[in-house]
């Protein structure tokens, strides 16, 4: 049988390998790979816009679209406000076509017009909801 030494062993010139020359490219390696690393972590932590350019344009793109959310959020609560504030309108232009005595304020239609036929057009709230903004 082969000896474990004697597999390792077998190309030529292995008889000049040591095992000191290979644990001293082992430390060379090492030692290179701590370098790298420091210098990386280095530019990293304290000149970022090197190794990434446009991480200074992140945190603005962030505030553009939170205020993006902002604006829309604000235009669903003024557009439910105004929703509500027609449906009163809406009650008073719908009489005055009719020609129907005026409805205090506040009643709702009912299901049949003046003539006792449902209405062809049947009315539908709109619900809106408030997006929130995602978690990152």
């Amino acid at each position: 049988m082969w000896s474990t030494s004697h597999r390792l062993n077998s190309h030529p010139g292995s008889d000049k390998v040591t095992s000191r020359g290979c644990s001293n490219l082992t430390l060379v390696l090492d030692n290179w790979k701590f370098a790298i690393m420091t210098q990386v972590k280095d530019l990293l932590l304290h000149d970022h816009n090197t190794v990434l350019p446009d991480y200074a344009r992140i945190q603005h793109l962030s505030d553009a679209l939170a205020d993006l959310y902002r604006e829309f959020n604000a235009m669903k609560e003024r557009l439910v406000a105004l929703t509500s504030k027609f449906d009163g309108v809406e009650a008073f232009v719908d009489d005055a076509r009719l020609a129907r005595p005026l409805r205090p304020a506040g009643a709702l239609l009912s299901e049949a017009d003046a003539r006792g036929r449902p209405q062809a057009r049947r009315r539908s709230r709109v619900v809106i909801r408030k997006i929130t903004k995602p978690a990152a």
